[in-house]
């Protein structure tokens, strides 16, 4: 008998739920809930897109940098050379 009447309250409760979710007040609610997770949506995206774009800009100035650096300790290398190149000549052979 208990089970019988939890099965029915459960049955009614359904129906009831039911009614109340497909009401015109309900989807309203879901209505003005979904346009303001669009709204947040779109904001979420602009901000995703600026920090895209500065993570760009950040790594082709990390990337030039690390070139310029490249570049001058190639020079050092070259500078280096001639330098001990000079010494070289200069030293008299024995």
């Amino acid at each position: 008998m208990k089970k019988i009447g939890l099965f029915a309250a459960g049955v009614l409760f359904g129906t009831a739920g039911l009614k109340i979710l497909g009401s015109r007040e309900a989807k309203k609610v879901y209505t003005g809930v979904t346009a303001a997770a669009l709204r947040a949506k779109d904001c979420v995206m602009d901000a995703v897109t600026t920090v895209r774009e500065n993570a760009e800009d950040i790594y082709a100035d990390a990337k030039e940098l690390n070139e310029r650096r490249a570049a001058e300790l190639a020079e050092e290398v070259v500078e280096d050379t001639a330098e001990t190149a000079e010494d070289a000549a200069e030293t008299p052979a024995e």
